[in-house]
């Protein structure tokens, strides 16, 4: 089946976009691709998928798990070591909520309060 489009971009609302890029480019090692706006910075992964902030000055995040302010969306990111990518998520600035779904992933929040998942590569 002819695929009707193709996935290039995610885009988070937050209320700094060059704070989360630059987390998530610690995170990630992707290189910023576009960085001339105050309220838009663009990551770009080696493979051409973007990773987008956009500013959102009333952003209000997510609180998980809670279901009255549901978290819409979250990102997954695999890891060779859980336990040294969960030390550096936390020196870069996550959160790590105190509710936990198990042992082989661990929920954090980034600076924006978005939620985001890791788990080991295995």
């Amino acid at each position: 089946m002819e695929p009707i489009a193709r996935l290039t971009a995610v885009v988070l609302d937050c209320p700094d976009p060059h704070k989360l890029a630059a987390f998530y480019g610690e995170l990630t090692g992707w290189m910023v691709e576009y960085d001339a706006a105050p309220e838009w910075v663009t990551l770009r992964s080696p493979t051409g998928l973007r990773l987008c902030f956009q500013m959102a000055p009333d952003h209000v995040p997510p609180v998980w798990p809670d279901p009255t302010a549901p978290q819409q969306a979250h990102l997954d990111f695999s890891v060779p070591d859980l336990d040294e990518a969960e030390e550096r998520v936390l020196a870069l600035g996550a959160v790590k909520p105190d509710h936990q779904p198990g042992e082989s992933w661990r929920v954090f929040a980034d600076p924006a309060g978005h939620p985001f998942c890791l788990y080991e590569e295995g």
